[in-house]
């Protein structure tokens, strides 16, 4: 009997265990369910990102300004143009692809110079910041190297795409040399022009229409024509191609990806020593057809004198 009364004991007890524990699976379920909701911080790990570089031209601004196809044209001058990234005007026509890590130089036909029908966007050499009137001469010499790339530009009625000047060696006058000619400006001719043209490099140079010409007519710019210009063998494109020019006392040198070079130091050179120059850099677009724009790419550029 006091078996019996034992089991009896045993079983009641069992039976309260499950109860207990039925209840407390039900607790369970309910803060689950969200009846019972608490404060505990759940941590969610974070999506995996790609890791994205910006890349910046490396091209140092502080000895060039810039000529715009807007305005009478527009100018940005150092150090203004050294924030173009934030500049408002210079933003629609020169900007970082940080992709790529270039400078962009856009233009299309607008506002011209004084001495030219076409527009650009385009980068001028100032030996000292914010002025035109320090220069060199080729017996200075100077070296201008930079590594570019035709993005995009447009067509004729034709079907070809246009040209555009990537790089210059302008002439200038003294002051001296301007009032002997009686001239109103500084302006004398451009002895250098590389153009993108077909998706090839064209040199072209000045030359003397007469060659006894004298001391002081040699200075006017209708003293001076065009020789019949240069193509590189390569063809460069929508690549990128790297372009140098070096100039000395009577000498002068184009060279296309270190690979193909024209030299020039012939009577012409070498009488173009009496001029001033500076080097210029860009996009400047040799047409005023509607609707025709370009966009010329700089990843690096150098001016060393």
């Amino acid at each position: 009997m006091f078996k019996s009364l034992l089991n009896l004991i045993c079983l009641f007890l069992i039976l309260g265990s499950c109860q207990k524990s039925s209840s407390v699976s039900q607790e369970k379920e309910d803060e689950i369910a969200g009846e019972e909701p608490t404060n505990d911080v759940v941590e969610i790990p974070e999506p995996d990102t790609e890791d994205t570089s910006f890349i910046l031209p490396e091209i140092d601004l502080s000895n060039w300004k810039v000529t715009l196809p807007i305005g009478r044209p527009d100018e940005v001058k150092p150090p203004e143009i050294l924030e173009y990234a934030t500049n408002e005007k210079l933003k629609p026509f020169m900007y970082n692809d940080s992709i790529e890590g270039a400078l962009v130089f856009y233009t299309y036909p607008g506002a011209t110079t004084a001495n030219s029908s076409r527009s650009r966007t385009e980068l001028r050499e100032q030996m000292e910041p914010g002025s035109n009137s320090v220069n060199w001469t080729f017996s200075q010499g100077g070296r201008l190297k930079g590594t570019l790339a035709m993005d995009d530009i447009s067509k004729d009625s034709d079907d070809k795409y246009h040209r555009t000047i990537i790089m210059q060696i302008h002439g200038r006058l003294t002051n001296e040399q301007r009032d002997l000619i009686g001239q109103k400006d500084n302006n004398a001719p451009p002895m250098l022009k590389i153009y993108w043209q077909n998706g090839e490099v064209r040199v072209k140079t000045k030359v003397l229409k007469d060659p006894d010409v004298s001391n002081a007519d040699i200075l006017r710019t209708d003293s001076w024509t065009d020789d019949e210009g240069f193509n590189f063998n390569e063809e460069v494109g929508f690549d990128k191609f790297s372009l140098e020019v070096l100039v000395s006392d009577g000498r002068m040198e184009v060279i296309l990806n270190d690979t193909e070079s024209v030299v020039y130091e012939g009577d012409d050179i070498k009488k173009w020593g009496i001029f001033e120059n500076y080097f210029k850099a860009g996009n400047y677009l040799q047409t005023s057809d509607e609707g025709s724009y370009a966009r010329v790419k700089y990843y690096d550029l150098l001016v060393e004198h």
